[in-house]
């Protein structure tokens, strides 16, 4: 009898099935969900980057979600970057990185980032960058004596760094530095005939004076000794001359580990006045990132939707909004919602 009693109970239970989670709703580019996307991107860009200086969000030009399954998304983002004053070997977190003014002729960088975000955990697949400056008229038309961006293999921007490297070596007795890699390079031509340079360095295994005797013999110190630096420097050739060298140790930095990417940093002499070769095969302010992650739990494929459709698409979509809510009566004074894409602008466009 109790057997009976117990079945009837069980089959008077209320069955409950696992409730495959909604796709996300459409986003639009400054929706919280797409800002925490982008962030991501951004520093997982800034991480795997490891030329020139770290770059900052301005705006979220597109957004695109594909839902794959149960908390299982598949994200397409492209974004507007602009080039900060932190070098990219730089301690200095992100949000304490200043965006380089128009004034300093800027630098924007593009990027299309596949990522996934995998209950709840984002990860990237994939990533393209380029960068560019601002067009030397734009600059001018601001400020018509700002020094405006040269050419990194530009024979004034090569001696300049040779001469502040060999300067500063020549006045500190403690690690001999050599260059890594010039940053950024600005010349200009009036009312003075100036070059400013920004490079980065690492420190060798020998001094000052020990560089003297067999400079050639000085080599980079091993990874858990390393110490990298950067240094700014403006060297002015008429009407008189001038050098300003400041140069900055960061004090050894355990890498992240990132097994699927290896970079090198063999560094070029600059002793005896001689010039480096054009450093790393750069020759002007190029972000040029391209990284499939082969670890990632999704297919790396590094294919974007088209910018050209994915712009149709969010026109398209933003007329449509605008003609349903005029279908709509609403009350006097009532503003329509912006288009969900592109964003907001946080900083100003090039």
């Amino acid at each position: 009898m109790k057997a009976l009693i117990a079945l009837i109970l069980l089959v008077q239970l209320p069955i409950h099935k696992a409730v495959p989670a909604a796709p996300l709703a459409p986003l639009g580019c400054d929706d919280p969900e797409s800002e925490a996307a982008a962030e991501f991107a951004v520093n997982y860009i800034n991480g795997h980057n490891h030329h020139g200086f770290k770059f900052d969000l301005n705006r979220i030009e597109n957004i695109r979600v594909i839902h794959q399954g149960l908390n299982n998304y598949i994200i397409f983002l492209e974004l507007d970057l602009l080039e900060t004053g932190c070098h990219v070997l730089s301690p200095t977190p992100l949000e304490n990185c200043t965006v380089r003014s128009i004034t300093q002729h800027a630098v924007e960088g593009d990027c299309d980032v596949k990522l996934q975000k995998l209950d709840g955990v984002f990860s990237v697949l994939a990533s393209k960058c380029h960068s560019h400056a601002d067009s030397s008229e734009d600059v001018l038309q601001i400020c018509p004596g700002c020094a405006l961006l040269a050419a990194f293999n530009n024979t004034e921007v090569l001696t300049a760094v040779a001469t502040a490297l060999n300067d500063h070596n020549s006045k500190t007795p403690d690690a001999y530095l050599r260059l890594l890699e010039i940053g950024r390079a600005n010349i200009q031509h009036a009312p003075a005939h100036a070059v400013y340079v920004e490079f980065a360095v690492a420190a060798t295994n020998c001094s000052a004076a020990e560089a003297k005797d067999n400079v050639k013999a000085c080599q980079l110190l091993p990874d858990d000794q390393s110490n990298f630096g950067f240094c700014t420097a403006t060297m002015v050739i008429r009407p008189s001359q001038d050098l300003r060298v400041d140069c900055q140790l960061y004090g050894h930095q355990v890498p992240a580990p990132d097994p699927g990417v290896t970079y090198s940093h063999p560094g070029y002499d600059t002793s005896a006045g001689l010039t480096p070769d054009v450093v790393q095969g750069f020759t002007n302010h190029n972000l040029r990132l391209s990284h499939n992650n082969p670890f990632a739990s999704e297919s790396s494929s590094s294919e974007f939707p088209s910018a050209a459709l994915a712009a149709k698409s969010v026109a398209r979509r933003a007329v449509a909004e605008v003609a349903q809510h005029n279908k709509v009566p609403h009350p006097v004074g009532f503003v329509p919602p912006p288009p969900p894409c592109p964003g907001k602008i946080r900083h100003f466009k090039i």
